[in-house]
């Protein structure tokens, strides 16, 4: 694609998203958005499905456009899930970092496909790997942002013991999101796990106190607590749909939003 042609392609994205929310600004105007390994797989569960990955940057290419300041976080679990894969054969730290390496595939393959779309994009890891990406530097990455392009966070805090998920929320917190942005393979916080329990109960709204008193499968506890910690809102949706990162993102109420007070 020549340079013109990107212009007139980025021109007319803007265009559509005006048409789509013609009253509406972005509700938060720098995101966080969490994706797990297993949803780049698509219904495979392993390695990368560029279907699915194309749909999810063609969404996150449209925020950007609306304006919205966007960095990702991406688990591994595609390729590997640490303690779950390792079990009692591996050493759990060297497990740990097997994970952390996963997630590095899965930000490469992110970076090429919305470069692809003309989306300015840089990967920083928390472990350096300079031939391949940045090192992770807060400054860094908050000037990134400021100038429009997609920031992809890698190896999750950079330390074993250590969920992606809580990965994602220190780098909110790092860059001072207005919101994490927690897609996953189900719409929303239930009461139970909707698959065993036909009764469970959709929340639209939840506090982080009661995520934690219930043993909700939000976010690992520790995760959870520290987005509690930072006062940052958790907004928890079906991935199924990609749009959904773009209706979230423009304030329409989709999935759960965890917060401090209902």
């Amino acid at each position: 694609m020549s340079i013109r042609q990107n212009y007139y392609r980025i021109d007319e994205d803007k265009q559509k998203v005006k048409e789509r929310f013609p009253t509406n600004e972005p509700k938060y105007r720098r995101v966080l958005l969490k994706i797990s390994g297993e949803a780049l797989a698509g219904d495979a569960h392993r390695g990368l499905n560029f279907d699915v990955i194309g749909s999810v940057c063609d969404v996150v290419k449209q925020c950007v456009e609306a304006g919205v300041q966007v960095g990702i976080v991406v688990g591994g679990g595609n390729f590997w899930r640490g303690i779950k894969d390792g079990g009692d054969r591996m050493e759990r730290t060297r497990a740990d970092q097997m994970g952390m390496l996963a997630t590095v595939i899965n930000c490469l393959a992110l970076a090429d496909s919305l470069e692809q779309r003309g989306v300015e994009v840089r990967v920083q890891t928390a472990i350096e790997m300079t031939r391949i990406a940045e090192p992770y530097i807060r400054g860094r990455a908050i000037r990134h942002l400021e100038k429009g392009r997609v920031v992809i966070f890698g190896c999750g805090t950079g330390n074993p013991f250590f969920s992606t998920d809580t990965g994602a929320v220190l780098r909110a917190a790092e860059i001072n999101a207005d919101a994490i942005l927690l897609a996953k393979n189900v719409d929303g916080v239930y009461s139970d796990d909707p698959a065993k329990n036909p009764d469970a109960v959709k929340f639209d709204e939840i506090t982080y106190d009661e995520v934690l008193a219930r043993h909700l499968m939000v976010m690992d506890s520790t995760a959870t607590s520290l987005s509690m910690d930072n006062h940052i809102p958790i907004i928890l949706f079906a991935l199924k749909d990609p749009e959904n990162i773009l209706r979230v993102v423009m304030g329409e109420k989709i999935g759960t939003v965890v917060k401090e007070d209902k």
